[in-house]
């Protein structure tokens, strides 16, 4: 029960569609309806907004953190993990917006800072070479994440790796139209607008 009630808390948590909310309270646009219409932060970055994305990116991400350091806090590490995957399916799925949420790459990275914190380092550490050299928003989460779960099993943590394994499963699934797009090469680079 205790489980239980920690992923339903993560996961009302995890579906505060912030990149929707933040947008549409600056003025901006439904976000859904440019770009990929994910309300993400790449895509609030399509508006032109950089601050917007930034909010969004950091909004996303801390709901995940505070997820499972509330959890874990009260209910042990048990609770935090399924805190962590709760979040990460009330992003992906919130029930606000019809189960149509985002690709969890912002709450992915916020559930490591929570759980693990030098994993997310690496996380965004590999984010940022493969961005830089490539200039994919997509690609970058996706090399990242796959290495996540591994660098986590290697550091010492093999319950919170497999979780991530989980998640980077669930978060390459969110990404298929983008890997589609990255093999046909009509993916959209990082700060183009929509």
């Amino acid at each position: 029960m205790t489980l239980l009630l920690a992923a339903l808390f993560g996961y009302l948590l995890g579906s505060i569609p912030f990149g929707l909310v933040i947008t549409r309270a600056a003025g901006g646009p439904d976000v859904r309806t440019i770009g990929s219409g994910n309300i993400g932060a790449t895509n609030v970055l399509r508006t032109g907004r950089k601050g917007l994305a930034a909010a969004t990116l950091l909004c996303d991400a801390l709901k995940g953190t505070a997820a499972v350091l509330l959890a874990g806090y009260y209910a042990g590490h048990e609770a935090a993990l399924a805190a962590g995957l709760g979040a990460f399916l009330g992003h992906l799925f919130p029930v606000w917006l019809k189960f149509k949420g985002g690709k969890g790459v912002a709450t992915y990275i916020g559930l490591l800072i929570g759980l693990y914190w030098p994993a997310a380092l690496i996380f965004c550490g590999l984010w940022l070479v493969v961005a830089f050299i490539g200039r994919y928003s997509s690609l970058s989460a996706l090399i990242a994440s796959a290495l996540t779960p591994l660098a986590l099993y290697l550091l010492g943590q093999p319950t919170t790796a497999l979780l991530f394994l989980v998640l980077t499963v669930l978060l390459w699934i969110m990404h298929r139209a983008n890997i589609a797009r990255l093999l046909a090469g009509t993916e959209g680079k990082i700060g183009a607008k929509g």
